[in-house]
Formats: C-alpha cells, structure tokens, sequence
C-alpha cells in the first residue's frame, strides 16, 4: 500500500496503476513457483528465507530513506516549483517490492498450498487461487489509486506532499526493519 500510495500520490494514475502491475505480476512469479512447487524449494531453507527477507528489507529501507530525502528537498523548493516525480520505473518497482517480499514468500509457499481445492487436481486448484488472488489484489489496489487520483489534488499541495512523504518514509523504514527482524 505505502508503496502504491507514493507512486500514485506522486506521479498520478498511471504510475499508480502501472505500480499495482507490478505488483500483480509479482504474485504471479510466486504463484508460478508455487503451482510447479518451485516455491517450497526457497522456503525450505532458513539461509535462502534470510537471503529474500533481508533483501526485501534493504529494499524498503532503500525506498524510505528516498521519500525521506524527497521530502527535506521539496521543503527548499518554492511554494510554486512542482517536486519531481519518483525516479525509476514504476512497474519495477512494484515487481521488485512484491518479488522480495517475504510475506508474500510465506504466503504462497506455507497458507496457499492449504487452501486448494480438494475436488480437483492440486496444480489446478492452485493456479486457480493463484489467479484469484491476483485478480483480487489488482481490483482492490487498482480502486484504491484511482480513488487518489480523485484527491490528488489535496495531495499535490507542499506542505502536504512533505508530510506524506515523511509519512511514507518512516513507514517504509519502519517496515523494512521490522521485515529484518522478523522470524521465520
């Protein structure tokens, strides 16, 4: 969310929109391993979790310390000079933050697999909670930057834009070392 949330705050509706694509297709990279039963390989080891987890977490901590630095920045700028969009591709970033997110890991390689239909064959039953899940993530974040897009406009003032920025920033960094200190 606080990563949809900046893009679209920041950018508008279509890095918004592109970011929740991201997203999306990296819970289909988790759903792929997990259907071909790839994904329990990773899960398996403490060592290979540690790896995904504390890459997850520099990289939320990467994007933290980013809206942080944006937001002293935007103060020295005028009233009416427009901050600059975040760098990099939104669509990555999405893909990266939900690729390297270790939660999402835990998800579709422990509580997933449980939840597969019996009636049908397990590959089956997987790929299709795999596709809901999808589906409902890119529905429910995709309503959810279109309806920032309605108030961008409350958004788009400086003081405001700080404040969300150092909203943002802290909540990301305080995700990232939270992420980093979690056990397994």
């Amino acid at each position: 969310m606080a990563v949809v949330t900046k893009r679209a705050v920041a950018s508008g509706r279509q890095d918004g929109l592109r970011t929740v694509g991201g997203i999306t297709a990296g819970l289909l990279v988790w759903g792929v391993l997990a259907v071909a039963g790839l994904a329990a390989v990773p899960a398996a080891p403490a060592t290979a979790y540690t790896v995904v987890k504390l890459a997850g977490a520099v990289y939320l901590v990467f994007l933290g310390a980013q809206a942080l630095l944006r937001s002293r920045r935007n103060r020295s700028q005028s009233p009416a000079a427009a901050p600059a969009p975040p760098r990099g591709n939104p669509w990555r970033t999405g893909l990266v933050s939900n690729v390297l997110n270790p939660k999402i890991a835990v998800f579709y390689t422990g509580l997933l697999p449980t939840l597969a239909p019996t009636g049908m064959p397990p590959h089956t039953g997987m790929a299709l909670l795999v596709l809901v899940h999808t589906l409902l993530t890119a529905v429910w974040l995709g309503g959810y930057v279109l309806l920032l897009a309605k108030a961008r406009a409350v958004f788009e003032k400086p003081a405001v834009r700080r404040g969300m920025d150092r909203v943002t920033g802290t909540v990301l960094i305080g995700l990232g070392l939270k992420v980093a200190t979690s056990q397994p």
